[in-house]
């Protein structure tokens, strides 16, 4: 074979550490090598159709796309080829020199080695192709682009180690042929038998024929033979046939009663190459004013990347059985980023682009369809498997969090989905439901209540809910990032509106009132002067200050009025880099307790000035879990208590 512009090229680092990993953690599970080989080889004909829809003459004269299979046993090689759409020197380089999603090497370098063994976290990666190493010590390459000159084919080549070999090759026909050179005790691939199997296990699904060679002798002597030459030995030759091993019909476009559960896990391994298995899915077939088929599925586990800003998300588009584009993020909503699957529509054009995608009403329509489709499913698996929509909490929850201030439509059926830690479970696992919250709502209760800090362990312990508390009323616990924002959109559920404990309110004043005996009206009356004393001072540093009820252990709180931002807004703010209002608080002070009635009783104007500090300190300590100047503070608290 003559080549041409032959160099040896440098890994990128990422890919040697895939690599070693890879290896050695997916060994368990080799087969998949095969899975993955094909997968690729179905998405380079997918491709091909795709781009021959505009330029026929991609075909060469071939439109039957397949991927075939031979074994050499002598040389002790297996070889996948496929006559899809191939690649160029450049694509090749991209394709099997790169990884092409940023941040792998952050997250390469932060996995820990009890890590390494995790074959769920390497499946992530789409590595589809690096897969062949598992069973390969060495694997050649050989591919040329459709359309591009015979001259043109590409020679890769290389022992998986820290570099490969790349060359311009002659190659007559399209596509990709990839040799493994397999590793000593890896005959078991070379065995028929296991060939088909695999096969069978991993790829019935996809829509591309898959082939095995099979051998067969035949004679080539002449059927009116003389006897003289029968005594000669006749010259054997070998024919060489192709069968097709799988069902070579696109899963989705069977009916649903047909396909097994296995086949349906294995099909989204195949989707979104990920090795672990997916929680739920859901076919659809739908006809009428619209038709399409869609099959979406709610991975298992969330991947690695999903936080990063170019994480690529969306589904598989099909016109009319044609594969269009993948990551079509047109037809999930933003905080439905987790679905994987595909839609296949009869209704949009062949020729359609993200552009024509983004203001199609078809699109609009469709995506309205499968968001409501998604939340149906998860709203099932929520009632039919607690334990199930729990794990799904888990991995998702946090982008679920996004819907209320992205999907106004969906509200209701997004709320219902949400999970939150309250003080009825006493755990900082997200368990409760709002249904669950509303069926154990005290009588009379007229709002739910919640707050919001930057722990558990601070919203467990707010003074905020003491009151609450002693009233048996449940409070939910919110402590991610996400929550605050989030309850300025989720205002009310199922007719009851969300009040959060932290800010003033005519509901929590009702029930602090109950709490007070008319005797200790008088005693309030009593300390109107003091109340007086604490506003003069403190002047324009405080919204307001006045007594409160709603404290049983603590001295002092601060709220904020129902129309201002909130502590934990203003924190969110300040996190993505905007400058928000300062806040005025209202200081609110517990006439019960020892310390504020030890303050009222001070003349002495510097050392009552001291005193409101420190308690003015202590409640925003409590709110904000930081102060302006902690050291004051403690030295201030240190002074008081010695004297």
């Amino acid at each position: 074979m003559s080549m041409k512009g032959q160099e040896t090229r440098g890994f990128q680092s990422e890919v040697k550490q895939l690599l070693q990993l890879m290896i050695h953690s997916l060994y368990s599970n080799k087969e998949i090598f095969i899975r993955e080989l094909i997968s690729n080889a179905s998405d380079a004909a997918d491709k091909l159709r795709f781009r021959a829809l505009s330029q026929p003459d991609l075909y060469e004269g071939d439109g039957e796309l397949r991927v075939r299979l031979s074994s050499d046993k002598k040389n002790r090689t297996l070889t996948l080829s496929d006559n899809g759409i191939g690649m160029n020197r450049e694509e090749v380089i991209d394709n099997l020199g790169t990884i092409a999603k940023s941040g792998t090497k952050a997250f390469l370098e932060s996995m820990g080695s009890d890590q390494v063994k995790d074959s769920q976290l390497i499946g992530q990666f789409g590595v589809g192709f690096y897969s062949a190493f598992i069973v390969a010590d060495k694997v050649t390459v050989r591919t040329r682009a459709a359309g591009a000159a015979t001259d043109e084919g590409v020679f890769w080549e290389s022992a998986g180690e820290g570099d490969y070999t790349i060359a311009d090759i002659t190659k007559p026909e399209r596509g990709t042929e990839i040799t493994l050179h397999l590793r000593e005790g890896e005959d078991e691939f070379l065995d028929d038998w296991r060939l088909r199997s695999v096969i069978s296990k991993y790829s019935d699904h996809i829509a591309l024929p898959v082939e095995i060679e099979t051998r067969s002798q035949a004679d080539a002597g002449d059927d009116e033979s003389t006897d003289a030459e029968t005594d000669k030995e006749k010259d054997v030759t070998e024919t060489v046939t192709w069968e097709k091993i799988n069902k070579a019909q696109a899963l989705w476009t069977r009916s649903k009663g047909e396909i097994t559960d296995e086949e349906y896990k294995e099909f989204y391994k195949h989707l979104s190459h990920d090795f672990s298995d997916p929680l739920i899915w859901s076919h659809n077939r739908v006809e009428g004013k619209q038709e399409y088929t869609s099959l979406l599925y709610i991975p298992g586990q969330a991947p690695w990347d999903m936080w990063n800003r170019d994480h690529k998300h969306g589904l598989k588009l099909y016109v009319q059985r044609v594969f269009i584009m993948d990551d079509a993020e047109q037809f999930m909503p933003n905080y439905l980023r987790f679905v994987k699957g595909l839609i296949d529509s009869n209704d949009l054009p062949l020729n359609v682009s993200r552009e024509i995608l983004q203001d199609n009403r078809v699109t609009q329509n469709l995506k309205s369809a499968l968001t409501k489709r998604v939340l149906q499913m998860l709203d099932k698996l929520s009632k039919d498997d607690a334990e199930s929509y729990q794990k799904f909490w888990q991995q998702f929850g946090l982008v679920l969090k996004e819907g209320p201030g992205e999907d106004t439509a969906n509200g209701e059926s997004i709320a219902r989905l949400l999970r939150f830690a309250s003080t009825h479970t006493d755990s900082s696992a997200q368990t409760v439901s709002l249904q669950d919250y509303l069926g154990r709502m005290a009588e009379g209760q007229e709002k739910i209540y919640y707050i919001t800090a930057d722990s558990y362990a601070a919203a467990k312990s707010s003074p905020h809910l003491e009151l609450l508390r002693k009233k048996g009323i449940e409070v939910l616990l919110l402590s991610e990032r996400i929550d605050e924002w989030m309850m300025s959109y989720l205002t009310e559920f199922e007719g009851k509106s969300f009040q959060s404990v932290s800010k003033t309110d005519a509901t929590l004043d009702k029930l602090a009132d109950e709490e007070t005996a008319e005797e200790q009206k008088d005693a309030e009356k009593a300390l109107e002067p003091f109340v007086a004393r604490v506003k003069a001072f403190l002047g324009d540093r405080i919204k307001d200050a006045r007594l409160t009820h709603r404290l049983t252990d603590t001295p002092a709180i601060v709220t904020t009025d129902a129309n201002d931002m909130t502590t934990q807004m203003a924190k969110l703010f300040a996190s993505a880099g905007q400058a928000a209002p300062e806040i005025k608080y209202i200081f609110e002070l517990n006439p019960d307790h020892a310390l504020v009635k030890r303050a009222a009783d001070i003349n002495e104007e510097s050392r009552f000035n001291e005193w409101i500090e420190l308690l003015l300190d202590q409640a925003l300590l409590a709110e904000r879990g930081t102060l302006d100047d902690p050291n004051q503070f403690i030295r201030r608290m240190n002074q008081l208590l010695s004297a």
